[in-house]
């Protein structure tokens, strides 16, 4: 027999140099550790701790039986549903046929990328695929460098430096709030703004509103209100739902630009074809008004509410500065007050500091490198939902029904999150 060949195949330069995202490495190494026998405490990996609502979980199973391929913009009794929610939610008249379905909001991202040819604007930090994509197309990505005076928070000043370079270049500006991986949101009065600058200058604003329905008081707020003409909403069910295995996202389309929903609807026709019938079946249930999804909405956010603040205090006592969480379940901690005592340990950039905090004590946290920062600056993201979302949903219904969360809430249903923090602590007082 005569030798084996090995073929070797270039990769396309768009992909070459890509690594696997980090929210998936991270989780996937906090897994291995802990078959070694680690305790790792998982502030890394940006999961849901809650279950998906027991009325969502019983239309899933009504609806097991769905086999047939669906229309390629969705079913239309969910896009209807989903209109309906954002009237109800948010005040905005949106119709079926202006809603697109997609197995998870990061593939209709990459979609709009696909058939848009124009710029990307992200603010730094922002979640780690909105430039991997970007690369992965071969667009041109514009940094826009925010500051923590800010809370990390675009500002209309920063957009419209951007902008007065070459105004008629096409742009798409990603804007999440509440933010991954910071939990900031923005005021009223910002979003207006934002929204005159990219009137101006005809940006279109891809709103990514995942963590909406996680606005620690119940209070988001959607830019699509000011500038309704230029605005696709982007959201789904992995958060607030928690059921990011599920996989489903939504876009929601002004009129004004059908054209653009009309081009990724013919290459999703091409590529996914349509995303999976149980499930989407089921989603007409997380979008209708219940009255236990609204309890469990109103205790997911009054339990991330009174967790963000502890951990936010925790973190001010060992003088790590971060922005007060708004929403959702992170926090960006900066440790460069500590920065002389990291340097000792070898410490001089975001990457050497997560990876060091797994080594030493299993605090999985993710580099801001990853979220766009500059390497030597020492911040990171943390997620707070190492807990049982389940047993805390029943506590907090069950034991404090009528009164505020406690410490002995805390104690009772997030040990885990306790013990990251005197770990942190020692860790750092250590140093």
């Amino acid at each position: 027999m005569g030798k084996q060949r090995n073929i070797r195949v270039d990769l396309n330069l768009n992909i070459r140099g890509l690594k696997k995202s980090a929210t998936l490495a991270i989780n996937e190494q906090s897994r291995a550790l802990e078959k070694e026998g680690r305790t790792v405490y998982k502030l890394g990996f940006g999961q849901s701790p809650f279950p998906v609502p027991e009325p969502v979980t019983e239309a899933l199973r009504q609806h097991a039986h769905e086999k047939d391929y669906l229309a390629v913009q969705g079913l239309y009794d969910l896009r209807a549903t989903i209109a309906q929610s954002y009237k109800r939610r948010q005040g905005i008249d949106r119709t079926a046929e202006q809603v697109l379905i997609g197995p998870g909001s990061k593939e209709l991202l990459f979609l709009l990328q696909l058939v848009y040819y124009g710029d990307l604007v992200i603010p730094t930090p922002s979640w780690v695929s909105y430039s991997p994509q970007a690369h992965i197309i071969g667009r041109r990505v514009n940094w826009v460098r925010t500051h923590q005076e800010n809370d990390w928070r675009l500002t209309p000043e920063e957009l419209e430096s951007i902008c007065q370079y070459d105004p008629e270049r096409p742009r798409i500006l990603v804007l999440n709030y509440p933010a991954n991986p910071t939990g900031a949101t923005y005021t009223a009065d910002r979003l207006k703004r934002i929204a005159e600058i990219a009137r101006r200058y005809k940006v279109i604003l891809l709103s990514d509103e995942i963590y909406g329905e996680l606005h620690h008081t119940g209070k988001h707020v959607s830019l699509a209100r000011y500038y309704p003409e230029g605005t696709i909403v982007s959201s789904g069910l992995s958060k607030w739902c928690g059921a990011g295995g599920w996989r489903l996202g939504f876009f929601v389309f002004p009129e004004s630009l059908t054209w653009l929903q009309e081009a990724m609807a013919v290459v999703a026709s091409e590529t996914f074809t349509s995303t999976s019938a149980p499930i989407q079946y089921a989603a007409v249930a997380a979008f209708q008004e219940h009255p236990d999804i609204d309890a469990y909405l109103r205790d997911a956010q009054r339990i991330l509410r009174h967790i963000g603040k502890y951990i936010h205090q925790r973190l001010t006592a060992m003088r790590v500065y971060a922005p007060k969480p708004q929403g959702g379940f992170y926090l960006f901690p900066n440790f460069s007050y500590h920065q002389q005592k990291l340097l000792k340990r070898g410490i001089s950039n975001s990457g050497d500091l997560c990876r060091k905090l797994l080594e030493d004590t299993g605090i999985a946290l993710l580099p801001s490198f990853d979220f766009g920062r500059p390497s030597e600056e020492l911040t990171a993201r943390l997620s707070y939902v190492d807990f049982d979302g389940t047993a805390a949903l029943a506590t907090a219904a069950e034991n404090y029904a009528e009164k505020a969360l406690d410490q002995a809430f805390l104690q009772s249903c997030c040990p885990r999150l306790i013990a990251a923090m005197d770990t942190l602590e020692k860790w750092l007082s250590d140093g």
